[in-house]
């Protein structure tokens, strides 16, 4: 999936030695500090966003190295001609609670580049968005890949907000000087970064919005019913005292097969009846006829 994040235009100016040095082991002739204007910008961060998504805390320092090196651009056009700048250096800072991306990118001085320059100087060239591909999402209740559990974002559960989490990098394409942000600062906006295409865009291609939506309610209730299987089997485990504990049988339960789990259920109930059968609480009369005082009767 390609990921778009609303960034901002941090610091700027001259570069230090140590950023020269870094600016120049991407340049192809050596440069100095009077050819090149610095400056740093905030990159992604693991907050939920107006999307309902957010990147995984961990994923960040992997897709900080992947943004070294990489162009940044304007109005997203991948082309030689809106390139005008560079990233050199990225690291991960956690600040009040947020973890982030900081980068710093460097534009050659000259000609057009100027009147970038001058723009950033005077806050107006500040929101830029990033792009990157990210290898999966998880569900932020359950973990399991978003999309396969039944959770839907935005609904809550037992007080905890269902957001999709992304993870695992796979590649940092650029960043871009944007107009007007698609989305408010920590945004996302998503598209198919592998170029697959999914059963949702075919549908919609092939006027098949109709099947589509009828084997995606299918597809829930199927989801549903899972879930109701793997929590009767942890519940009959548990009641049964095999000896492990909840976390553990969930993770069980969630690698085996929908007719594994049924056969498992169906002996786990049988066991739990055998060991704790049905008694009636009112004692057998043993045959005798019942005697009732008519004193009593209205």
């Amino acid at each position: 999936m390609e990921i778009r994040k609303e960034t901002n235009v941090e610091v700027s100016g001259v570069p230090t030695a140590a950023q020269l040095e870094l600016i120049n082991s991407h340049a192809k002739g050596k440069l100095t500090a009077e050819q090149v204007y610095v400056f740093s910008l905030r990159l992604c961060d693991d907050q939920v966003d107006r999307d309902l998504e957010r990147f995984d805390t961990a994923a960040l320092p992997a897709l900080a190295k992947l943004f070294i090196g990489k162009t940044g651009i304007v109005d997203h056009r991948w082309s030689s001609d809106s390139q005008v700048a560079r990233i050199f250096e990225t690291q991960v800072v956690r600040e009040d609670g947020v973890s982030y991306i900081k980068a710093w990118a460097y534009i050659r001085r000259g000609g057009h580049a100027d009147e970038i320059i001058a723009d950033i100087e005077a806050g107006i060239k500040k929101e830029v968005s990033v792009g990157c591909a990210m290898g999966w999402s998880a569900c932020s209740i359950c973990g399991g890949a978003y999309g396969e559990c039944g959770h839907q974002k935005g609904e809550y559960y037992d007080g905890q907000l269902c957001c999709a989490i992304l993870k695992e990098p796979v590649d940092a394409y650029e960043f871009s000087f944007v107009a007007v942000p698609a989305q408010r600062s920590a945004g996302v906006m998503k598209g198919l970064g592998t170029g697959k295409r999914t059963l949702k865009d075919l549908a919609e291609e092939f006027g098949a919005q109709g099947e589509y939506r009828a084997l995606f309610k299918e597809a829930q209730l199927g989801r549903e019913y899972r879930k109701e299987l793997e929590n009767a089997v942890v519940r009959l485990c548990l009641a049964l005292d095999l000896g492990a504990e909840e976390p553990v049988l969930r993770n069980v339960v969630k690698t085996a097969g929908a007719e594994d789990l049924r056969k498992l259920k169906a002996a786990l109930q049988d066991r739990f009846d055998q060991m704790y059968p049905v008694t009636a609480q009112l004692p057998a009369m043993g045959g005798k006829e019942s005697v009732v005082e008519s004193g009593f009767l209205i």
